[in-house]
């Protein structure tokens, strides 16, 4: 009861807040006329608790009536049967263009942001996505660049990456081969100041936090890492971390950075950095929460990661750090599982590559913790991309609520829509009108059937949409409508951080 009184709570000042912000709101309920409204369906707001029948009125991309009663607007769609959650947030995707978004929005993503590796030139990359992207969109500002930037001898490099993002060719992997040689750098102590200097600035033009890969930088100077925290903390804005190797003793560094300097921390993909030993890694972060530390962490539901083949992740002694051989490697380009003379051929040439190296119990375990955010790391397109691109939110929905019961439905909408736009809060101020079906509240909605939803993609066949998902809304415009994607729909908005000027 203590907890439900809470969140009501939250909620009343949440709907106080808007009401003062948007006085059309009132206008619009008084005249009972909306642009959409969705009605009958079983709406599930995992902020207040409501779990019930309603009628959504929809004006001007933003939810202004939840009510019984029957609602007039220029167009009413009958939802009855199917499910109304709040658009799913994805933290983690990889993915730069609207041919990712289309297997996004169609798993029910309506924010997809880029914050474990974040994006370089955030300003002209804001820019080349603008009035052109399916859903919301967003990114960190990128560690590994800003270090890259700092260095004078890869000034070449750092024109070759602008002349690309201007062109909106930005992608991971040109991104992974251009700043590559740096990753093994010591920094000097100007380059150091010049490295903050230049991730500050970046916070200026919009970065919503900082991304820390340093699992593909493993050799970097601690005292690097805590300075990076440090200003992290200075500024109070969010640390999106990799961890230094799969096991616990870096799960332990990030901790330990995190709570000396007092940054905000997510830790990424907790599954595969944790491996085996998740329980203890998700006791720790929960112990530092209740500690008051503020330390959060998210999973993807599949039982294999993905990553780039000539990353550090394959440095000499990569078999016994994460338990694997090369038949456990699935090469992206052809499906094919990898010997010895095709992993040191495609090392070379570099490429995508699926790990089959985790067990469902560790997966089941991770999702069914309390406070554990589902995040995608949807990686960029290719035909036989690993399916975490495609079907993540839709597999959590049909297999672990559905088929095997781990965690209930509003549960799991939590863990999609609620929990992603709390952690952002603090760093994009806007996020707190997404994540929630409340009176104010952006028209950021996902409408699935609960019986039908699920992940088709496969490590086998590829790519494929979820089903089930029947109706998208981007701030309050249609992107799925009966289960088919509008074209030339463009609704998607970006989401800025904090200190954007």
């Amino acid at each position: 009861m203590t907890k439900t009184i809470s969140q009501l709570l939250k909620a009343t000042f949440l709907l106080c807040a808007l009401s003062l912000a948007w006085p059309q709101f009132t206008r619009g309920q008084s005249n009972n006329n909306f642009d959409i409204v969705l009605q009958g369906g079983r709406v599930i707001d995992p902020e207040t608790g409501l779990d019930d029948i309603r009628n959504v009125g929809i004006l001007k991309g933003r939810i202004v009536e939840i009510s019984t009663n029957t609602l007039i607007g220029d167009e009413i769609i009958d939802i009855s049967g199917l499910v109304m959650a709040p658009g799913f947030i994805d933290l983690h995707v990889h993915g730069r263009s609207n041919k990712e978004q289309e297997y996004q929005v169609h798993d029910g993503v309506t924010t997809a942001l880029e914050l474990e590796w974040g994006i370089e030139f955030l300003k002209q990359w804001y820019a080349t996505r603008r009035s052109k992207a399916l859903i919301n969109y967003g990114a960190s500002v990128c560690w590994p660049f800003e270090r890259f930037k700092a260095i004078e001898k890869y000034k070449e490099g750092v024109n070759a990456l602008y002349q690309g993002t201007l062109k909106g060719e930005s992608n991971l992997e040109s991104l992974f081969d251009i700043i590559g040689p740096s990753y093994t750098e010591n920094l000097s102590p100007k380059e150091m100041n010049r490295m903050l200097a230049n991730i500050r600035n970046s916070l200026d033009e919009g970065g919503i936090g900082i991304g820390v890969p340093i699992g593909y930088l493993p050799k970097t100077d601690p005292e690097e890492m805590f300075l990076v925290y440090s200003l992290a903390a200075k500024l109070n804005v969010l640390v999106y971390s990799h961890v230094r190797e799969p096991n616990i003793l870096s799960i332990q560094e990030v901790l330990a950075d995190a709570i000396l300097t007092g940054a905000p921390l997510h830790i990424v993909h907790i599954n595969s950095m944790a491996l085996g030993q998740i329980q203890l890694a998700l006791d720790m972060v929960n112990r530092a929460n209740k500690k008051g530390f503020d330390i959060t962490t998210e999973l993807y539901p599949y039982t294999a990661g993905s990553t780039l083949i000539q990353t550090a992740i394959f440095n000499e002694g990569w078999k016994e750090k994460l338990g694997m051989d090369y038949g456990d490697l699935q090469w992206v380009a052809t499906g094919e599982r990898l010997t010895k003379e095709t992993f040191n051929a495609y090392r070379k040439t570099g490429g995508g590559v699926i790990l089959h190296m985790m067990k469902p119990e560790w997966i089941k375990a991770g999702i069914a913790t309390e406070g554990t955010i589902i995040a995608s790391d949807g990686m960029p397109y290719a035909k036989l991309a690993h399916p975490r691109t495609a079907g993540t939110f839709s597999r959590v929905l049909g297999k672990y609520v559905r088929e095997e019961q781990v965690l209930n439905l509003s549960e799991a909408i939590a863990k999609m829509t609620l929990l992603p736009a709390k952690r952002l809060e603090g760093i994009a101020p806007m996020m707190r009108f997404k994540g929630r079906i409340q009176v104010g509240a952006d028209a950021d909605i996902t409408i699935f059937d609960p019986h039908k939803i699920k992940d088709n993609a496969t490590f086998e066949e590829g790519l494929k949409f979820s089903e089930g998902i029947q109706f998208v809304l981007v701030n309050g415009n249609f992107v799925i409508k009966d289960g088919n994607m509008l074209k030339n729909t463009f609704p998607g908005q970006p989401i800025w951080g904090k200190y954007k000027k």
